[in-house]
């Protein structure tokens, strides 16, 4: 598939510091690995978004958009899976 660029939305780095820090080094390497294969098989597709996926990283999940054409993978969220939800759409 070659290799995608990956962005961060601003809030992003917000929800990194918020994590415990034991979880933060295996959320970034989900994230580096996601630019070679942006849709895992453990990634899950979410309905009512286009080309928005999930990625469950424990009680975290990694909420990402990808675009085929620009190459782009477009990071929206990460946070604890009570949370994530609310407000997408």
């Amino acid at each position: 598939m070659g290799s995608f660029k990956i962005e961060f939305k601003g809030v992003v780095e917000k929800e990194i510091r918020r994590m415990p820090r034991e979880l933060i080094s295996n959320v970034l390497d989900s994230i580096e690995k996601l630019s070679e294969e942006p849709v895992p098989h453990q990634a899950i597709k979410l309905m009512g978004v286009a080309a928005t996926y999930r990625l469950r990283i424990g009680d975290y999940r990694i909420i990402y958009q990808v675009d085929k054409k620009s190459k782009t993978i477009v990071i929206h969220h990460i946070r604890h899976r009570r949370e994530v939800y609310r407000g997408l759409s």
